[in-house]
Order: structure tokens, then C-alpha cells, then sequence
């Protein structure tokens, strides 16, 4: 990211044995060679403790993959991962329910205060587009009110601050939500904006479960080639879809472009929130300098980039792979990271911000 420095972050061991990052119980692995003792530490803390981490970071750059692979790895029964989107969306379909409709606004009419009533603020939410953020005192109750409903387990939180009036909210968020005694955890996530284009121009979806993978960067177990439209194409691995072609969403081929003004947004988000004093910060970056790379990480770790052959010969697809090379904000070359090395920092920092250590 432009105009701040996040630090670089070692989690290379000589003479490790190579590990599938992508299956389950390789990741399990490496995690006990490159973080085993923070994991224990993380563990025995959560038998009688909980905290909350923000995760704050531009969209797409993975902070739901990491705080879920953090809950995998760490403790699935302590910990979970609340996102103020999917949140939003529930209450989206709550007010499509005539009860359901009637149970919110009651809580509402109980627990809200703003500046925005109370009928302008239903108005806003049956009638709001995707691009129009919801005001802040909202969101505060009805993440109250939703985290109310859960058993008190460590909370990531992705979605909030969303604005930049709502850095300041998040300094006192663990009080209004009831966690009182909860340390809490700034975590900022820097990603080039190069991989999230690149995340969204080559990503293909399950026209029939919504899957979402990526033909250059996260292929499934089958690839097919189209003779005709002499292009290669993905095949969903759900057997229930019955070998489902995998197709672009509809503006994915235009990548960040449509969402520029977004990034921007989260940008200042990032900034503002680095210079905040009173709360432990976590930073996450998810690429390496390439001439740093070998020095910093194992092979393994890098993500991979595939391109695809046609055999005419054998009538087959032949894949190849390669460590995925690409330009960083201030344009020096740098490779894009595995998510299991972002997380591996980020449960090392937090034991850190925990004083675990």
C-alpha cells in the first residue's frame, strides 16, 4: 500500500518438508511446525478468555479467508467470525417477513439512537442499493443485538469500521456490544491492488451452487477445453452438479474498476486507523518482495498461477504452474502469498498483542 510501510514478516524454516496448503490435513501440519507453540498458547487462552479482532482491509483481500482459517486451525468451538455484511443481508430478508419485520422494529424502537428516525431508517433499509452504507448508530445495535444471540466466544469482525467516522466507534465498540473486560485487536491487511484485479477478472462461479473458484489462481480438480471457443473452462467438483461448467459473473471481466471508489474508501480507512494510539495493532501483508522471497518464505508458500496447454495428441489438458509474479502498489515486482503464511503472522502478532508471549 501506498504511503505506509507494513512489515515484513519471516515464516520460512530450513529444510521444511513441502506441505499441500490446499488440503486439510497438510495445513494442519505445517500450522504445528510454523506456529505450534502460539497455537497452544492461543488455546489454553481461550479456555477462560475471549477477545475481538477488526479486520480492516480492501475488498477481496481475504479477511474472511483468514479469520476462518484462524477459527480452523486454532479453535472452531471459541472462536467465530462475524461479518456486518452478512448480518445486513439477514436483515435484509427479515424484512420480507411480516414477524420478523414487526420483532425488528420493536428492538429498534427499544435500542436505537441517531440522528436518522426510526421510520427513515426502515425506509432506508427496504429501500437501500448495495452502494449505500447504512448510518453508524444502526449498525452499532444490530451488531449488538446479533452478537447478543450468540455464545461469548472470540469475535473477528469483518465489515466494521466501514467509514471513517466509524474508526472512532471502534475504540468503544467492545463496551457497547457488552464484552467489556475483552482486549481488542486492530488487524490492517495489505494486499496489491493488482491481486484483487486479478481475483476478480479470473474468478468463475457454479452457474448451479454458487461455488466461486479462479482458472488462473484456484482451479478445481477438472479442466476442460472447449474446441470450439478454443477456451479452457473449469468443471465444478460438487458431484450433485453433475460437471456444472464454471462461468464468469457478469462484470468480473472489468476487475476493480467498478469498485475503485471502494478501494479508495477502505484505503483511507487503513490509514486512518494506523495511526491510531490505544489499541494494539496486528499487520498483515499478503505479498513479499520477489528479491526478498527467498529469504522470507518456503517455496510452497507462494501462491501458484496457472495457464493451461491443449494436447492435441492424447485429447487432453495439460496444466502448468508457476509462482505468481506481480507488480506491488509502488510498482516493484513481488509475489502474491498463500493465506496459511498470512495467518501463521497473524496468530504469532496476536499472541503478541495478547502478551502471551
Amino acid at each position: 500500500m501506498k504511503d505506509l510501510e507494513f512489515p515484513l514478516f519471516k515464516t520460512k524454516i530450513e529444510n521444511s518438508p513441502k506441505f499441500d496448503l490446499t488440503n486439510v490435513k497438510d495445513r494442519q501440519k505445517y500450522f504445528d511446525l510454523k506456529a505450534g507453540e502460539e497455537i497452544k498458547k492461543l488455546k489454553e487462552y481461550l479456555k477462560k478468555n475471549t477477545f475481538i479482532v477488526y479486520l480492516l482491509g480492501k475488498k477481496n483481500s481475504g479477511k474472511g479467508t483468514y479469520a476462518k482459517m484462524f477459527e480452523e486451525i486454532v479453535d472452531k468451538d471459541r472462536i467465530e467470525h462475524f461479518s456486518i455484511g452478512d448480518m445486513i443481508r439477514g436483515v435484509d430478508i427479515e424484512l420480507q417477513d411480516e414477524k420478523k419485520k414487526k420483532e425488528l422494529i420493536t428492538f429498534l424502537e427499544k435500542n436505537y439512537r441517531g440522528f436518522i428516525s426510526l421510520k427513515d431508517i426502515i425506509d432506508s433499509l427496504e429501500n437501500r442499493s448495495t452502494s449505500k452504507l447504512l448510518p453508524s448508530e444502526l449498525i452499532l445495535v444490530l451488531a449488538k443485538r446479533e452478537i447478543a444471540k450468540k455464545e461469548r466466544k472470540a469475535i473477528f469482525i469483518d465489515g466494521f469500521p466501514r467509514e471513517l467516522d466509524q474508526v472512532s466507534y471502534s475504540l468503544f465498540f467492545r463496551d457497547l456490544i457488552d464484552y467489556r473486560q475483552d482486549p481488542d485487536v486492530l488487524a490492517l491487511i495489505d494486499v496489491p491492488e493488482a491481486v484483487i484485479d486479478e481475483r476478480i477478472k479470473h474468478r468463475v462461479i457454479c452457474p448451479l451452487c454458487q461455488t466461486s473458484r479462479s482458472l488462473k489462481l484456484f482451479p478445481t480438480t477438472k479442466t476442460e477445453y472447449d474446441q470450439k471457443e478454443k477456451k479452457f473452462y473449469l468443471v465444478c467438483d460438487n458431484s450433485e452438479c453433475k460437471a456444472a461448467r464454471m462461468v464468469v459473473k457478469e462484470g468480473d471481466q472489468l476487475g476493480i474498476e467498478p469498485i475503485k471508489e471502494r478501494l479508495k474508501t477502505d484505503e483511507n480507512l487503513i490509514k486512518q486507523a494506523f495511526s491510531l494510539y490505544g489499541i494494539p495493532k496486528v499487520l498483515l501483508r499478503n505479498s513479499v518482495p520477489k528479491d526478498k522471497a527467498k529469504e522470507l518464505v518456503d517455496d510452497y508458500e507462494i501462491t501458484p498461477e496457472y495457464s493451461y496447454e491443449w494436447d492435441e495428441k492424447n485429447k487432453e489438458v495439460k496444466m502448468i504452474e508457476k509462482p505468481w509474479q506481480l507488480l506491488d502498489d509502488n510498482g516493484a515486482p513481488c509475489y502474491s502469498l498463500m493465506p496459511p503464511p498470512v495467518v501463521v503472522s497473524l496468530i504469532k502478532q496476536i499472541v503478541e498483542a495478547l502478551n502471551l508471549t
